[in-house]
């Protein structure tokens, strides 16, 4: 029979997902929410550019590329220099993240601004591309563009995430039109 006047004693529940490692302190395996992993996977960089570096990192699921800066991904679409470009993609093809794009001799463009290369595919319902851009005479955006209805194509302002084949596509398409050449337009 059970005694009311007698309080029971309570016991220390385990904790589930982590285990006490001694100390009074508990251990846990995932990062604080809204904290971005670190890469432990193969990647090859560029930069700093601003105290920032490029990635372009083997993650589950594909690549990823991305600037980081302190440790933590930022939320833009990744910009480096035009003469850095080669350096990545041999450091890249070293570590087999992707096999260098053939650039060809005499490219078909000449690498002005606001020339790419893409790789189509779909994002959901929509059309998306990944493009490899160039912004200015030094720089190149590696980012991905999806097709909005009645409203255009539409730059997406994050770090890029798709399979080594997208990559590999838009880095051909781009070479094709010089917009991997470093040093600007050809005069």
């Amino acid at each position: 029979m059970l005694d009311p006047a007698r309080s029971a004693a309570r016991r220390p529940r385990p904790s589930s997902g982590s285990r006490s490692s001694g100390s009074g302190k508990r251990r846990t395996s995932a990062p604080p929410a809204g904290a971005a992993r670190a890469s432990r996977g193969p990647f090859a960089s560029a930069g700093p550019y601003d105290g920032a570096e490029i990635r372009l990192e083997r993650v589950p699921g594909g690549l990823r590329m991305a600037s980081w800066r302190g440790g933590q991904i930022e939320r833009v679409a990744p910009v480096i220099h035009a003469a850095d470009a080669p350096a990545l993609l041999a450091e890249a093809a070293t570590k087999e993240l992707l096999a260098p794009p053939q650039v060809p001799e005499a490219p078909a463009g000449n690498g002005e601004v606001g020339a790419f290369g893409a790789s189509p595919g779909r994002s959901g319902e929509l059309r998306d591309e990944l493009r490899v851009e160039r912004v200015d005479d030094e720089r190149i955006r590696v980012a991905r563009w999806i097709l909005r209805p009645n409203r255009g194509w539409e730059l997406q302002e994050a770090p890029v995430m798709l399979p080594p084949a997208r990559f590999a596509q838009a880095l051909a398409a781009a070479a094709g039109k010089g917009v991997l050449v470093s040093g600007g337009p050809a005069e």
